[in-house]
């Protein structure tokens, strides 16, 4: 019988890197820390109220009166339940990781997208990535980077970028071809088609994309409290592990909530005004291109 062990490889790849790469992890240790106390200093800075407003100013900016008065309430219930640091704890960290995804992730998938050699080295990658259990992403993050908030935004972060990656390919893929050659017939170039043509057009499933990276975020920060990292996570696994199921409930209901809000805000917005500024675009170039027939055949 061969015995094939993995394991033994693997692990010292990782203490190679631990022992030689230290300064570059604790750089990123210290970059990732300094963004999510940032963004939890701009979260818990004013009076809950006041954030409680600024979200639902933000809902009323999606002109959906509904989703206004859910935005109030679920927040207000949040604060009732005594849950808001935590609350802004989790949402600082899927606001850094889901920023870090998108980052990584768009510019990826439009490579992808637009080469079919880089989209045959990219997939088989993100099918590693997507079916990974996700408790193994703890694994090396707590190696590299110790216990706490930063290996819990790096492993949120590497789950959540397949997403961004595949829909942003998928929606730049699906762009019309006669609309990408009309572009290309007024002279556009590729920096051109991109931005005003492939990106506007793809911009639904781009956001797609968002929403997914923003949901697998959040329930990669609930696992991430096993490493403590804090925020809701912790609230949640601290039910579980003392058997307190209204704890539990608790936590997991402010996770729902923060999910529903992030949800219905980023899919309210998929770009219509980029759409205006694509068709003003192709008719000002199509304007131009007739304009010297047009004087030919006046004289």
């Amino acid at each position: 019988m061969i015995d094939i062990d993995l394991g033994t490889p693997v692990l010292e790849a990782i203490d190679w890197l631990t022992e030689n790469l230290g300064p570059v992890f604790d750089g990123i240790s210290s970059v990732m820390l300094d963004l999510t106390n940032a963004v939890l200093t701009v979260l818990t800075a004013p009076h809950a109220y006041v954030v409680t407003g600024v979200f639902t100013l933000l809902a009323l900016s999606t002109r959906k009166w509904g989703f206004a008065a859910f935005t109030l309430l679920a927040f207000l219930l949040i604060q009732g339940m005594g849950l808001w640091t935590p609350a802004m704890e989790s949402l600082a960290v899927v606001i850094v990781a889901s920023a870090i995804a998108v980052g990584i992730g768009v510019p990826v998938g439009i490579w992808a997208a637009r080469s079919g050699r880089a989209s045959g080295v990219v997939r088989p990658m993100l099918d590693f990535m997507q079916t990974l259990p996700v408790f193994v992403y703890l694994i090396p993050a707590v190696f590299f980077f110790g216990v706490g908030a930063v290996p819990g935004v790096v492993a949120t972060t590497v789950f959540a970028i397949p997403p961004a990656v595949r829909l942003t390919e998928l929606g730049i893929r699906q762009v019309d071809k006669e609309v990408v050659e009309a572009a290309l017939a007024f002279g556009a170039k590729p920096r051109q088609l991109l931005r005003d043509v492939q990106l506007p057009m793809a911009m639904p499933s781009i956001m797609a994309g968002l929403n997914q990276v923003i949901m697998l975020a959040l329930s990669m920060v609930v696992i991430a409290g096993m490493v403590g990292a804090g925020g809701l996570g912790s609230i949640v696994v601290r039910g579980i592990s003392t058997l307190d199921i209204g704890a539990g409930f608790e936590g997991g209901l402010a996770v729902v909530i923060l999910a529903i809000f992030l949800d219905r805000f980023t899919s309210a917005f998929a770009a219509p005004r980029r759409r205006g500024r694509l068709r003003a675009s192709l008719a000002a170039r199509r304007s131009q291109t007739a304009r010297p027939s047009a004087l030919s055949s006046a004289s």
